[in-house]
Formats: structure tokens, sequence, C-alpha cells
């Protein structure tokens, strides 16, 4: 992951979305990728409101208010040369411990974490579902534009929804997981080889077993960063 600190926003996303983009740049590609398993998003600088990215059938930006209290302890660890200061927080329906350093004066972290006296470098729930360390950091000479794979995908622009709205789209997704496969499978009139999920699939009533395949995969997965969104998939 990549958490991009700039002087009017702070944005976070898959170092995946980077590179790709610098190789579509330079080979003249037009070349998409994404992957919702942490949505990729942005803020403006000292403020909790985030813009999150998803991407079901088309697009989309949802706006939240991530407010949280943090508890400051007086415990520190030293990694490498940086000192750092423990505090704690209830954020997303999870136990989260973070460690942060008053020497970097950027009260951001990673994903919607902020508002700390420092900069976070480490942060972790108490079931280790989920773990952010810095790696490295690099000082750039001017704001990276992201503007063709974050704020865009495909070139299309993200529309504003709710989570409300959302949480629907992601639940009929679930509902029919496979349908654009079925369609690309119809549309190829039986004409080479087709596979899904690694099996070739030579008619429609395969996905009926695939698509349960698919669902339970989707059950076994459901453990978002913040919990207490977890989608309720249908039984």
């Amino acid at each position: 992951m990549i958490l991009d600190i700039n002087p009017d926003d702070a944005k976070f996303y898959l170092y995946d979305y980077a590179e790709n983009d610098s190789l579509n740049k330079v080979r003249n590609f037009s070349n998409v990728i994404w992957d919702d398993g942490i949505p990729a998003l942005k803020r403006s600088r000292n403020s909790f409101k985030n813009t999150s990215y998803y991407l079901t059938n088309a697009f989309f930006m949802v706006e939240t208010i991530d407010e949280m209290k943090w508890k400051l302890f007086s415990e520190t660890k030293k990694v490498g040369n940086y000192n750092l200061q423990k505090a704690t927080t209830n954020f997303g329906g999870r136990n989260w411990t973070a460690w942060f350093n008053t020497g970097i004066i950027l009260n951001e972290g990673p994903y919607k974490f902020r508002g700390l006296p420092g900069l976070i470098f480490e942060i972790s729930d108490d079931k280790n579902n989920f773990s952010f360390k810095l790696i490295k950091s690099y000082q750039l000479k001017s704001t990276f534009n992201t503007n063709d794979f974050l704020e865009k995908f495909d070139g299309q622009k993200a529309l504003l929804i709710t989570e409300k709205i959302l949480a629907k789209q992601q639940v009929d997704m679930f509902n029919n997981p496979l349908k654009d496969f079925k369609e690309a499978f119809k549309n190829s009139n039986g004409e080479g080889k087709f596979r899904v999920m690694g099996t070739e699939v030579k008619s429609l009533d395969q996905f009926q077993e695939l698509t349960i395949q698919t669902q339970d995969r989707m059950r076994r997965e459901n453990n978002p960063l913040e919990l207490d969104k977890a989608l309720k998939y249908p039984k």
C-alpha cells in the first residue's frame, strides 16, 4: 500500500495501482486493475472526511466521516532510529494499537487512521487480522498525479453514492457473482475454450455449481477492515 501525504490531501491505495499507471505511460498502454480488498481512499488534510472508491457494476465513491478518539500511553519503543509512542482506539468494530512518531509532525496514517500528534508508523487490530507498518518513505519533488487510476477507473469518473446503495449493490453482486461470465459465455457461441475459476465451461448448467463455490468463498472472506460494516449475505 501507499500512503501519499500531500500539502492539501492524503491518499491511500495499492502500490500496484501506481506501478501499473507508470507502465501504462511508458508503454502507451491502457491496462486497468482494481482490488476492493482494502478500499482506496483520499481525504483533505486535517479532516476525518474520507472518500472511498469502489468498483462493482460501475465505479463509485462513498463519503464518510470517520472521527476516532485516541488514548495515548507513555509506553514507547524504538524501531530503527525512531522512537515510537503507543496509542489505542476503537474503530470499525475492532480494537487498534498504533505506534506513532512525534518527531514527524504529520498527523496522518494508513487507511482512515489519523489524528495523532505525529505520523503513525505501525497499527494493528487485537485479532491480528490487519497490520500496517511503514516500510519506506520518499519525499517527492511534486504531488504525484493519481487522477488516471484513483479518481478515475478506465477513464470513468467515480459516481457519488451512499453506503446503503453500495451495500445493496454488493449484495446484488453476491446473488449473481458470475453474471458477466455467463453473458460472455452466451456471446461466445461455444467458440474456443472458456474458463471460469480454472474450470473449463462447456455448458450454462456448470455456472450453478460455480456460483455456489463463489458465494461460499465470498462468505469465508467476508472480514472487512471495518468489521461493523460487514455485509450480511443471504444464506
